[in-house]
């Protein structure tokens, strides 16, 4: 069946991608360049066509404003609110992402006027219901850490144990006990060492970790209980 190339324009997809960089958790968000919110932050996001898939129009959205490519995103949840969008009804889909902000950069497409990573609790204000559902996509993710091992995405490829401590501590907003968190981690099995030292540091060199896929992939399908 053939369908237009015209957008839908009661259906929207939005996309919260996070992104970890010197222990902070950063959102990622555009300047809206036109329409009705010009000037305003936003999640990238726009309409979807009629004649392109849901998780398609998410990914082309996406790179459209922000050139970010090649990553995961998942379907998060819908938001419907019959109130959320100016004079209209429009329900959108929302998608998140978990980066490393070193493999990204952004360069602003022809409908935004730029785009930013900002401290997940240094938001501008945003338009639309756009905070609500960062900040709902946030509360998940606290939940997700405690059952579901993170940071494979938003570490790089080789890393310290405080890096993944810090991480961790960014998420969930508190301070941890170094020595639980390592006992906790080593039980799991989840690191291996790569037998390397961080390089060029002003500090004493701490030694690399790396995820075993195997286990990290095993855990996600499994789950567990790292309570903190």
């Amino acid at each position: 069946m053939d369908f237009s190339d015209e957008i839908i324009d009661a259906i929207s997809v939005d996309c919260v991608v996070f992104g970890f960089k010197h222990g902070v958790l950063y959102a990622l968000l555009v300047k809206h360049g036109q329409g009705v919110t010009k000037g305003e932050w936003a999640l990238p996001g726009s309409w979807i066509k009629y004649n392109e898939d849901i998780d398609a129009s998410a990914y082309r959205i996406l790179q459209a404003q922000t050139s970010v490519t090649k990553i995961y995103l998942e379907q998060f949840q819908t938001f419907g609110e019959v109130s959320r969008y100016p004079n209209r009804r429009v329900i959108t889909i929302s998608y998140y992402a978990l980066v490393s902000t070193e493999d990204i950069e952004l360069h602003p497409g022809v409908t935004v006027s730029d785009a930013q990573w900002f401290d997940v609790r240094k938001l501008p204000g945003m338009a639309f219901d756009h905070r609500k559902i960062l900040d709902k996509c946030f509360n998940f993710l606290k939940h997700k850490i405690q059952y579901e091992p993170i940071g494979f995405n938003l570490l790089p490829e080789k890393f310290t144990l405080l890096d993944l401590q810090e991480l961790y501590e960014a998420i969930l907003g508190t301070q941890l006990d170094k020595s639980n968190f390592r006992r906790k981690l080593t039980k799991m099995n989840l690191l291996v060492p790569c037998n390397e030292i961080q390089q060029n540091v002003p500090h004493r060199a701490a030694k690399l970790f790396r995820f075993d896929k195997k286990v990290y992939d095993s855990f996600k399908e499994k789950g567990f209980s790292f309570e903190l």
